[in-house]
């Protein structure tokens, strides 16, 4: 069926619009009632209609959801973008946290997760490896969203005597200064990649230009955070054991 369209791009039904982005209508619903979805424009016999503004938002939103963000998560980045973003400007969004996103990220079931730990988990087995950062719960108790890279050193770290709560508190630091990190970075990359391609008059082309930059500098920063923190943290326990 041919889409409607207006002077700002094609109109969608509700139905077209959850076709067009792969989910269901009651998720479009869903997202609406949440906030996660502005409210569509109602017109003749009561029917509303959708953008591309919306079709570019959902797509946002699935990408953080494939990330294991959850919903309280997603609404609070949503609310931290300019009100005037452009379908476009959503899609460079997008294109960003795609490129950024964990590759090993997967759902998995506690069946599978114990058939690749090698052995059987406990409740308290599965809150360590919470703490750490190899898994998170889901809405599902026996389905979690696994980091499959950190899975073996998670196991390993099963059976050191580190109490609970000392996890818990190393991850609480790190995560604090980990997004005093990424709030500069992200400051940088607003004014220095952001900022001219909104006033480039949104080039098609440059979504993927972003999309390929972004990968390319992903590994560079991932690699420079982790040097700086190694040789920092080696000084801090030299100084520490040192003045004992």
């Amino acid at each position: 069926m041919e889409q409607a369209s207006d002077a700002q791009g094609p109109v969608y039904t509700v139905d077209e619009l959850a076709a067009r982005a792969g989910v269901t209508v009651r998720t479009v619903r869903f997202y609406g009632t949440r906030g996660l979805l502005p409210p569509p424009v109602i017109g003749a016999r009561r029917v509303g209609h959708y953008g591309a503004d919306h079709l570019s938002r959902l797509a946002l939103i699935e990408e953080l959801q494939r990330q294991g963000m959850t919903l309280a998560a997603i609404e609070r980045y949503l609310e931290q973008l300019p009100d005037d973003l452009s379908a476009q400007d959503l899609a460079v969004h997008r294109a960003l946290v795609a490129s950024w996103a964990p590759e090993s990220a997967e759902t998995i079931t506690r069946r599978e997760l114990e058939r690749r730990a090698g052995r059987a988990l406990t409740g308290r087995d599965v809150d360590r490896l919470a703490a750490m950062g190899v898994l998170d719960r889901t809405e599902d108790a026996d389905t979690f969203r696994l980091d499959g890279a950190l899975l073996r050193l998670g196991v390993e770290l099963l059976d050191v005597p580190i109490e609970h709560e000392t996890i818990l508190a190393s991850r609480t630091v790190l995560l604090q200064h980990a997004r005093a990190a990424a709030q500069e970075l992200s400051r940088l990359f607003r004014d220095e990649v952001w900022s001219p391609y909104r006033e480039s008059g949104e080039d098609p082309d440059h979504v993927s230009a972003m999309k390929s930059l972004s990968a390319h500098m992903q590994p560079m920063v991932v690699q420079a955070l982790l040097t700086a923190f190694q040789r920092s943290l080696s000084e801090e326990l030299r100084t520490a054991f040192r003045s004992r």
